[in-house]
């Protein structure tokens, strides 16, 4: 351990310098001896590094994404190179440098915190070995080997003997209760983590190795924090706490309102924007701009909810633009409902006539030629000739006046001709 706090000693003075800053803070209120001041000075150290350390969360997500949109083509690597390990190493560094993607992007904030962990580990381990370090001079030692968090010493671990425990004025059963919970604390809190991003957070439609991996890590990080934390002091315990605390604060955030294409977390925010952007007509905010544009671009590649989304907006007479606005479609009118808001519908589609077939037409033009006209339903039965009548009184004239050969049905007679003698 020597080893790895002499290569990270470059930053032991500026971090025991902030916890000295925080600590003067903290101490005029809650005394300089308690373990308040203490601990809420590790805990401020933790969101000043993770402060810093948000852009280099967003390229981390930026890169998980990308690693999960490139792991079809990483499989059909794999699985036809499976016999030539170099060349299928090589494939893959090609397939990253024309992505533009860096699997270790996904690691970078966990890279960024490795020093500032291990400079605050050697900050304490010389509190408990009642060394000065850094700006830590002999009377904030001294002060700091008084602060107690819930009985447990600052400076004490789970594995520390009880004559240790003994000279940091605290009993082992108190340290060992109080570093069991801390140690359970974090782990479930990383487990969460994991397990929210797996169940919510994932694109369901891909199914590849890298799934697989990431819900193997989802059980193997709870076990090293579990592991490896009955070697840390309360303090690193502390810091680990708040910070997968606010991973999981951070996490949570991101997924509320920038979640990943195809997952649950979409699908359930595209139906939380459907509600919005249909009862005020707009989209309010830049990040719902962003995402209505992400969407608008891309076209018939739009996944089931992307597609359900434009569908909804659609329905109720909006249209998604490219700059990611959202506009009346033409041809919406709009309508007040029962209970008063506003509404806007589609006008109908003017439909066409259908078109009837030859055989169709033919014999609707039959069934037309049979019924009489409307003259002949308006002349009265008196008015027909007597001929006719008697016609129609005959046994198999059906009751329809048949015209006489050599006459004509409608108008005007013509005159016979005289017959010859």
């Amino acid at each position: 351990m020597d080893t790895i706090a002499s290569l990270f000693s470059f930053i032991t003075t500026p971090v025991s310098w902030v916890i000295v800053q925080f600590h003067s803070v903290y101490g005029a209120i809650f005394g300089p001896d308690t373990g308040w001041a203490w601990g809420l000075s590790i805990v401020s150290l933790v969101i000043l590094i993770r402060i810093c350390l948000i852009p280099l969360f967003v390229k981390q997500i930026k890169a998980t994404r990308a690693m999960q949109t490139l792991q079809p083509e990483m499989k059909k690597i794999q699985e036809r190179y499976k016999n030539d390990k170099q060349r299928q190493s090589e494939e893959m560094m090609k397939l990253y440098k024309e992505t533009g993607t860096n699997p270790l992007s996904s690691c970078l904030p966990i890279l960024a915190q490795s020093p500032f962990f291990f400079a605050l580990y050697h900050v304490l381990n010389s509190i408990a070995n009642n060394d000065t370090i850094g700006v830590i001079n002999q009377s904030l030692l001294e002060s700091a080997q008084k602060a107690h968090i819930f009985g447990a010493p600052l400076a004490a671990k789970f594995t520390d003997s009880s004559a240790d425990v003994t000279a940091l004025d605290a009993s082992l059963t108190t340290v060992r209760i109080v570093t069991a919970v801390m140690i359970v604390l974090m782990s479930a809190s990383q487990f969460y983590t994991q397990r929210q991003l797996m169940t919510k957070n994932v694109d369901t439609t891909v199914k590849t190795p890298f799934m697989q991996q990431q819900k193997m890590l989802m059980y193997v990080f709870p076990v090293m924090f579990a592991v490896f934390g009955i070697n840390f002091p309360v303090g690193v315990l502390v810091y680990w706490l708040t910070t997968n605390v606010w991973t999981m604060g951070q996490q949570m955030y991101v997924i509320h309102n920038n979640p990943t294409p195809g997952s649950k977390a979409q699908s359930a925010y595209l139906e939380r924007l459907t509600k919005h952007v249909t009862t005020h007509g707009k989209t309010r905010r830049r990040g719902e701009r962003a995402i209505v544009k992400a969407i608008v671009a891309k076209g018939r590649d739009r996944n089931e909810f992307e597609r359900k989304f434009i569908n909804g907006l659609s329905k109720a007479g909006l249209a998604a633009q490219a700059d990611g606005t959202v506009v009346k479609s033409e041809g919406a009118v709009a309508t007040i409902a029962e209970d008063g808001t506003p509404t806007t519908t589609a006008t109908p589609k003017r439909q066409q006539p259908k078109r009837q077939s030859k055989a169709q037409r033919q014999s609707g033009h039959a069934k037309q030629g049979d019924e009489p006209t409307s003259l002949e339903k308006s002349e009265p039965e008196d008015a027909k000739p007597e001929a006719a009548k008697k016609d129609a009184s005959k046994p198999g004239s059906g009751g329809r006046s048949k015209a006489q050969s050599g006459q004509r049905k409608g108008g005007p007679q013509r005159p016979k001709s005289p017959s010859k003698k």
